[in-house]
């Protein structure tokens, strides 16, 4: 007897019922005139639209996030899915939220980012590659103001830009290292004025930042002409708006701003808007995407990036503070696998029952637990199944959570859809629809000092025991608060595989300081980008990258996503 080969997340894909896009749309209420068609099952919804819905009361705001991820997978984006339709099949009105993925991932490393199995949204292949082409409006709006820049050095520099402190990069939406550090200008003056620069990726873009915290296109435009990108020779900041870039930059990202809708394989709706990540930037997708949500669905689901310790921390933080959003439960996913992964399991070892690596691997689950708590939120936690699991590994996780006075609840749906998330739905929606407490409090405050800020996310949320910088980076954060930014908030570039800055620490570790190599003002956005150990804002292609095995096969399918 041979074994059931299961299919491929593209098979499962391409094997999806999907609902003309205005029949999904319907289930919203949303007008077929209210939408810009991108194909039979992509659209946008137009700004029109969302200004026209009353924003009281609003729907149920439910966070997913996770443990610290590793190699064997976590899930976030399928649980979230599958929530979401788990949602649908008990009787609730609710919408799934989610980033838009990134080609550098997509052939890098991850291979897809449209959720997995019997979860996930669609047309799976175009949303996780060209999709409606918001990526590339970001990517040519963040360029078009650095060819700005560049051309009033070329013509002049009326404002006296110091080429030397020029701190607005290019951006492209791939892994490349090579990019990192480069030097334009060479060849003589008829190339421009010659001076250093370099590339990150389009997601670590300040505009990725500001299109997905902007709810108008007149906010987008104001933001937009904050930007710093540079400074002059007397050392004053040059804004965007100064270069006259920023009505230019909006009129590039009109279309984008409006969120995309398309549908879950149980053709439920999604908007998949905007794509910062998490471990560079604040990883979350857009507030007009997750308000449309609320003020249409009685529960909107959305995720946020990596563990609990970055797009969580950011999302409650820098997402809620700036669009006055709560969330009203949290759902923590964990995986068996991943927890044998921080209790000390080689990822070769997985497949083999290990109760003692998930008991001595729960340190990490506690750690999560611990900084949503500090929020003062709800929260349960989900066990997202894999085939392996054994029931003793599994009752391990379930123990020790009610010991903690936290329900954790087995989800199936990557198997199984939506139907292997009822009963997480349930504990949501019994969570969720608890009277409010209204005792939601954010870390820090925003009179903290920027360094206190940083500290306080370092020790309470990674449990550090201090944060330590050199002198010239300590003098960065005194120069922004005497110049007027010490209001802002904190936006930690961090490795995701660890709660500490060293991606080899798994678990939970402790006895550690926390290096801050550099901070940058987004001034546009509206926090700080302070940068921790080795982190990169344009990552590398691992050494046998997803691009090996994506391609087109004889009748022109898309094979390799994942």
């Amino acid at each position: 007897m041979t074994a059931k080969t299961v299919p491929s997340d593209i098979e499962i894909a391409r094997q999806a019922k999907m609902l003309p896009i205005e029949q999904v749309a319907a289930r919203l209420k949303i007008p077929t005139d209210d939408l810009d068609h991108y194909g039979k099952y992509k659209a946008k919804v137009g700004l029109d639209f969302f200004q026209r819905q009353a924003p009281n009361p609003p729907g149920k705001l439910i966070l997913v996030t996770a443990i610290s991820p590793t190699p064997a997978g976590e899930g976030k984006t399928t649980t979230t899915i599958g929530l979401g339709d788990g949602l649908n099949r008990i009787g609730k009105r609710a919408t799934v939220c989610l980033r838009e993925p990134s080609l550098g991932p997509c052939f890098g490393m991850k291979g897809g980012a449209a959720g997995g199995g019997y979860a996930q949204v669609v047309p799976m292949e175009d949303i996780n590659l060209h999709f409606t082409g918001d990526f590339h409006a970001i990517t040519s709006a963040h360029n078009l103001l650095t060819a700005m820049v560049d051309n009033h050095l070329n013509h002049g520099n009326a404002l006296g830009i110091d080429p030397a402190r020029i701190v607005w990069k290019r951006v492209m939406d791939m892994n490349d290292r090579s990019l990192r550090q480069i030097v334009v200008g060479l060849g003589g003056p008829a190339n421009g004025v010659c001076h250093e620069s370099g590339f990150d990726i389009t997601v670590a873009s300040e505009v990725m930042a500001i299109f997905c915290l902007s709810q108008s296109l007149a906010e987008l435009r104001e933001r937009l002409g904050r930007i710093i990108v540079g400074y002059t020779y007397n050392r004053k900041a040059v804004t965007a708006a100064q270069l006259k870039a920023n009505g230019a930059m909006t009129v590039l990202l009109r279309d984008a701003l409006k969120p995309n809708l398309v549908q879950t394989l149980e053709n439920n709706p999604a908007f998949v808007h905007g794509g910062p990540f998490a471990n560079i930037a604040h990883g979350c997708n857009s507030v007009l995407a997750t308000k449309l949500a609320l003020r249409l669905s009685e529960y909107t689901v959305t995720e946020a990036g990596f563990g609990a310790d970055l797009g969580a921390e950011k999302f409650l933080d820098i997402k809620c503070r700036q669009a006055g959003l709560r969330p009203d439960a949290v759902v923590l996913v964990a995986t068996v696998r991943a927890l044998k992964m921080h209790g000390g399991v080689d990822k070769k070892d997985l497949q083999t029952s290990n109760v003692a690596a998930v008991e001595k691997g729960v340190a990490n689950l506690d750690k999560h637990l611990e900084n949503i708590r500090m929020y003062n939120l709800p929260i349960v936690v989900a066990i997202n199944h894999f085939t392996s699991d054994t029931d003793a590994e599994i009752a391990v996780i379930e123990q020790h959570c009610r010991t903690l006075g936290v329900q954790a609840v087995k989800a199936n749906h990557w198997a199984s859809g939506g139907t292997g998330a009822e009963a997480l739905a349930r504990a949501v929606v019994e969570l969720a629809e608890q009277p409010a407490s209204n005792n939601f409090q954010f870390l820090y405050t925003d009179e903290m000092t920027l360094w206190n800020k940083v500290r306080a996310i370092a020790q309470n949320i990674y449990g550090a025991d201090n944060i330590m910088a050199d002198v010239k980076v300590r003098q960065k954060f005194k120069d922004l608060e005497e110049a007027g930014f010490g209001h802002l908030s904190v936006c930690m570039a961090k490795t995701q595989y660890s709660l500490s800055a060293d991606p080899g620490l798994r678990g939970r570790p402790k006895n550690f300081d926390v290096p801050v190599r550099d901070v940058k003002l987004s001034a546009g956005a509206g926090f700080v980008v302070v940068l921790l150990g080795d982190i990169m804002t344009m990552p590398g292609l691992p050494k046998v990258p997803s691009a090996e095995v994506i391609d087109i096969n004889e009748m022109g399918e898309i094979v390799g996503l994942f």
